[in-house]
This record gives C-alpha cells, sequence and structure tokens, in this order.
C-alpha cells in the first residue's frame, strides 16, 4: 500500500473519531484541570464558600460583593510562593486575579476567604 493511501486511511479514521468525541463530549461539563492552579482553584470552587470578619465587614460596607469575589476565581493563578501548602488540616492559597488577591482557607468541606486585597 502507497504511503499516500496510509495517511488518507489514517486521517480519515481521526477525523471520524475527533467527530464522536465532540458528539459525546458535548453538553458535558468536561474540563482539562491538568496544572497545579487549575486543581486548587476547582477544588476551592466546588466547596461550601465562608468568608472570615474582616472580609464580611467589607461586604457589609459594599466595598466588594459576593459576585466579584466568585469572578477572581475564573481567570486566577495561585501564588504558591505565598501559600502555605504543608499546613494540617487546611491548607491556605494565595489567589491573584486581575484586580484583587485573596488569601484562601481551603479545609476538607470548607474554603474560608481570610482577606481580600485590591491591586
Amino acid at each position: 500500500m502507497k504511503l499516500v493511501y496510509r495517511f488518507g486511511f489514517f486521517f480519515g479514521g481521526f477525523s471520524i473519531g475527533l467527530v464522536f468525541l465532540m458528539f459525546f463530549l458535548s453538553g458535558k461539563k468536561t474540563s482539562c484541570a491538568y496544572g497545579p492552579d487549575a486543581r486548587v482553584l476547582k477544588n476551592i470552587q466546588i466547596k461550601r464558600i465562608q468568608y472570615s470578619e474582616s472580609v464580611q465587614q467589607q461586604l457589609n460596607s459594599n466595598t466588594i460583593d459576593t459576585l466579584t469575589l466568585m469572578s477572581v476565581f475564573k481567570g486566577a493563578d495561585i501564588n504558591f510562593g505565598k501559600s502555605d501548602t504543608k499546613s494540617v488540616p487546611c491548607k491556605t492559597y494565595r489567589v491573584v486575579g486581575d484586580d484583587y488577591e485573596m488569601d484562601v482557607e481551603n479545609c476538607e468541606r470548607i474554603a474560608t476567604i481570610k482577606t481580600v486585597i485590591k491591586r
């Protein structure tokens, strides 16, 4: 069999496989959280969020709102240099967004936002 025919069969089967994957995975909430930042942010977002007293005061004084706090997680990064990843039972992460930085204590069932700093 000629090399051109082999490439044709390969790319034909490959494209059919891609169509099947797109059909089966469309509409599902699939994500590719492979990096450490993405895994930590996803882990924080699936938990119940609580606020410390200082953050609650900022919320009460309308300095910031909960929608803004949740939107910080969408495009945020984790600064592992300023995070405490070895503490037990709850790890503390520095979440750095475009406009805000937050310290989040990530426990087993609850994530607590400790501080919010405007950049």
